[in-house]
């Protein structure tokens, strides 16, 4: 079950409550008495690691983008194989 955030606008009273998603939200504050409770929505953390995320949207084999630079920190491509004239 999630656990909600609660504020009373009247007391200032805040409190977590869990509840399940088909229960009616609660508005009568336990502090005052009053009908002033307002969900608290309160932004959530994510953290992203691991092998399994890439830098871009695009999934390339090696997780890099195929103009990334090589150990050297250069563009320089990989030798090309020249045919031999003998053949």
């Amino acid at each position: 079950m999630p656990a909600y955030t609660y504020r009373c606008d009247n007391c200032g009273m805040q409190f977590e409550q869990r509840q399940k998603f088909t229960d009616p939200p609660l508005i009568r504050c336990p502090e005052c008495g009053k009908k002033a409770l307002k969900k608290v929505y309160v932004p959530v953390g994510v953290v992203f690691k691991g092998s399994g995320f890439y830098a871009t949207d695009h999934h390339s084999p090696s997780g890099r983008s195929q103009s990334s630079p090589n150990e050297n920190g250069s563009k320089e491509s990989a030798p090309e194989k020249k045919a031999d004239a003998s053949e």
